[in-house]
Order: structure tokens, then sequence, then C-alpha cells
């Protein structure tokens, strides 16, 4: 199926989206480690308008935008399909995606925690802990999002049960509550004993040490306005 190459960097959960697809689907890549404080000419070339990674490039042509980057590799790959053949669960799972995506949701949320202290982050914690309990109960009775094996919704939900405690610890915040977010939580257990997640994740303390470094220099840089 041609070349395939991912343009990545080692925090950002939504390139672990792509390389646990491109796992799970058995496509043989190379890995291109990005730079985020000093973008190689190929990730702005790759990526002009956002700059931002993951980029898959498949063939010499480049493809950003972790979720777009997902239904690319189950649309050319058809082994081990990530989106089910039901139109409507088709379309529920892309809802959530950009659920958890969406700037005003819960990523917009999580990232405000986690780059204020204070009063800021506390009007940041409710809106956040509301997504989460849309996603708790849009979890209700499953084990996976994708049914028996993981598919597209597992893998655009997949940075919470791992990325979220690491900022509950960074900031001193306790958000993903088993007793208040049962079914969440339960998931996200699920999810990470999957072998092609387990085994593709980036080591705990590096991702702490880099994510405390990151929210410091924001804290105290102003960057956070």
């Amino acid at each position: 199926m041609g070349e395939v190459k991912l343009v990545g960097a080692f925090a950002p959960p939504f390139c672990f989206r792509v390389v646990w697809a491109l796992k799970y689907k058995g496509i043989e890549y190379e890995y291109i480690e990005e730079d985020l404080h000093n973008k190689s000419p190929t990730l702005l070339k790759s990526n002009p308008i956002h700059k931002k990674v993951p980029v898959l490039v498949h063939n010499g042509k480049p493809l950003p935008e972790s979720l777009i980057i997902l239904e690319y590799i189950d649309e050319v790959w058809r082994d081990n399909p990530l989106l089910p053949e039901d139109p409507l669960e088709r379309a529920t799972v892309r809802y959530w995606a950009h659920y958890v995506d969406d700037k005003c949701l819960l990523w917009d949320s999580i990232c405000k925690v986690f780059v204020n202290e204070g009063e800021k982050q506390e009007k940041a914690i409710e809106p956040a802990l509301e997504a989460l309990e849309m996603l708790d109960k849009a979890l209700e009775g499953k084990k996976l999002f994708g049914g028996k094996t993981i598919g597209y919704g597992d893998l655009a939900l997949g940075w919470i049960p791992y990325w979220l405690p690491v900022v509950e610890e960074i900031c001193g915040v306790k958000l993903l509550e088993a007793l208040r977010f049962p079914s969440l939580c339960a998931w996200g257990e699920k999810f990470l004993d999957v072998p092609v997640i387990k085994e593709n994740l980036p080591p705990r303390d590096e991702l702490l040490d880099h994510l405390r470094g990151i929210r410091l220099y924001v804290l105290y840089s102003g960057n956070n306005q």
C-alpha cells in the first residue's frame, strides 16, 4: 500500500491515536520524532496551516488532524475495521470523538485546568466534570466503544484514562473519580489493558516530567492568558 510515515511527538495524545491505529491494523511505518520547540521543514511543509502533529504521510502525500487520519487509515486499510458498518453507529462514534476534541468541551476544559491555578483553575473544573459525566452516560453498559474490539471511538477517547491522571497529579486535583464516573473508569481500565494500547504508551514518569515542565513554563511565562 505504499510508503507510510508518521510525523509525531512524545507527549501529545493525539499522536498516539494514530500510532494505535497503525499498530492495530498491522501497518508498517516510519516514525519521525518532531521537536515542537524547533519545528522542522518537514512539519512546516506537511502541515503549513496549523503546523501541528500528527501528520500522516502516505506515498509522499501529507494528511494532518488525528481524527481525519484515523478515518483515512480505516478506508485505505480495510482489515481490523475501526468504524462500525451501521451508519447510525458510525455517526454516533464520530459525534463522541468530536465531542471530546471540541475546544468548548472536554479538551479545552482540561487544558484550562492544566495551565491555571487558583480561582481560574476552579472555574475550569466544573465544565470538565460535566463533560466527563456526559461521556460516562454514553459508555453505560459498554466494555469498549468499538464493541468486543477497540474502534474509532476508543482511540479518540484513549488519552483520557492515561493522560488525565498525569494531569491530575501535576495539578493536585481529582477529576476522574470511579464512584462518580463508573462506566468511564471501567472502560478506561479495559482500554488500557488491550495489548496494542498497553505496549504503545509513553513512559509515565517521562510523561509526568515533560508535562510538568510545560505547565511551569506556561504559568511563569504568562502564556495562559
